[in-house]
């Protein structure tokens, strides 16, 4: 992708976090977002069939960076985030969590969250597998893998979900913590 269409993509991710940011997903129209990020329909649809498709464009977006970060292309971020990566992998998503990176947080907390958790859970699974060896000595043997995994990623969510709703007192380091603690 040239420089031209990576400026045209972030401008129509800014445009739809910006509406999400005041409206229902629902209640969004594709005259909203190209109205909003300057740019004309048939260059919407050239990067993206509806807006389905750039919803999740999107949170593959915001998400790849830390999940495709672990499975091993870590050398170079080479998505919408800039960081240093730490040394647990949740540690670092909690970190991009802290930082708002790409308003990220008041997606997961707007009253569309729901659409995002979605998706973001969806990943967390996919990270949480590759992972495991971190909580293989928490696992009962009688526990489906399956079911463990699904666990983890959902004890993610609630956790953030906490953090979310009291304010991000924590540091990242502590409600880390408090995630590895309480699966």
């Amino acid at each position: 992708m040239d420089r031209r269409q990576k400026k045209t993509r972030s401008a129509i991710f800014r445009a739809l976090i910006t509406l999400l940011s005041k409206k229902d997903y629902d209640r969004i129209t594709v005259g909203d977002i190209i109205q909003l990020a300057d740019v004309g329909r048939a260059t919407f649809y050239a990067h993206f069939e509806t807006k389905e498709s750039l919803l999740k464009a999107l949170c593959e977006e915001l998400f790849a960076h830390i999940f495709e970060a672990e499975a091993g292309s870590n050398s170079a971020h080479t998505h919408i985030f800039d960081c240093d990566a730490p040394d647990s992998v949740f540690l670092h998503l909690f970190r991009h969590l802290q930082k708002n990176d790409n308003s990220i947080l008041d997606l997961l907390s707007s009253r569309n969250n729901g659409l995002f958790l979605g998706y973001f859970r969806e990943n967390l699974k996919k990270l949480a597998e590759s992972q495991l060896h971190l909580f293989s000595h928490r696992k009962a043997e009688a526990l489906p893998e399956a079911y463990w995994v699904d666990h983890i990623a959902a004890t993610f969510v609630q956790t953030l979900r906490w953090w979310l709703e009291n304010g991000r007192q924590e540091s990242p380091e502590q409600i880390a913590t408090y995630f590895f603690l309480a699966v």
